[in-house]
């Protein structure tokens, strides 16, 4: 690895599984001193661990994105320990019902926007208080390929994940004047493990799954958390420096078709 994050502090929600995880990892090889933070404490634990045995630095905060007050105390203990915030990685989501709007509950709609879009207006507000006075930092949200077009399925998380594009791109106008670049990235199908396990009970298993959800891409493959890792990467680092407000499609070519 050639520290494209050195001397980086980042904190990742959503980082006990899936897409999360592997970019904690991939930022930690990279030389960021990486604040994990997610509910799945036993994961969380297990994924700090593993990264600090292979040489990095990380540590495992337990957050719900939906309370306020946690987070403005667990951003406040991570800067306490590393000194600063470089990077914020809105990565935690849930996905909610698969119902269209006529069938959704307010209750439904209230769980998931607590998580899906409060929390990323939450971690964004109390990450920039931390970047304001240093001039600088990134933060990436993560939207989906359904933040920019829609479908038939799981309007409420849809929608929401179109409140963060369009977040995306009013912190992106608002936190420029201090240095602060703000982003989003747009997954396609990829194979986490909730993925993997769909796959597992589609008729024909992964390969039938494979092909079906692909039918539309121009590169014929299910994405890996890996691929959209690198792609925070990218926009976390200083490689990106004079990007912000763009709207990063990691799809496979879906969305160009």
């Amino acid at each position: 690895m050639t520290g494209r994050l050195a001397g980086k502090t980042a904190i990742i929600t959503g980082a006990s599984s899936g897409m999360g995880r592997v970019t904690a990892e991939l930022f930690a090889a990279e030389g960021a001193a990486v604040a994990l933070v997610d509910i799945g404490d036993e994961a969380g634990e297990q994924a700090a661990a593993a990264i600090t045995a292979d040489g990095g630095e990380a540590r495992y905060w337990h957050l719900d994105v939906s309370d306020e007050r946690r987070i403005e105390t667990v951003f406040g203990e991570v800067v306490s320990r590393w000194g600063a915030l470089d990077i914020l990685v809105n990565c935690a989501g849930v996905i909610g019902p698969d119902k269209p709007t006529h069938e959704v509950t307010e209750a439904e709609f209230d769980a998931l926007f607590a998580v899906d879009v409060k929390g990323v207006f939450f971690c964004t507000k109390h990450a920039v208080r931390h970047m304001i006075g240093n001039r600088r930092g990134s933060i990436v949200n993560f939207s989906s390929i359904y933040g920019l077009i829609g479908n038939d399925e799981f309007t409420t998380y849809h929608v929401a994940k179109g409140a963060v594009t369009m977040q995306t791109r009013q912190d992106a106008a608002t936190y420029g004047r201090y240095g602060i670049r703000v982003n989003s990235v747009h997954p396609g199908t990829v194979r986490t493990p909730l993925v993997d396990g769909i796959a597992a009970e589609y008729p024909g298993g992964l390969p039938a799954y494979e092909e079906m959800m692909t039918a539309n891409q121009s590169l014929r493959r299910l994405g890996l958390p890996i691929d959209v890792a690198y792609g925070v990467l990218y926009l976390a680092s200083d490689e990106a420096g004079w990007v912000t407000g763009v709207n990063l499609p990691l799809d496979g070519g879906y969305t160009a078709r």
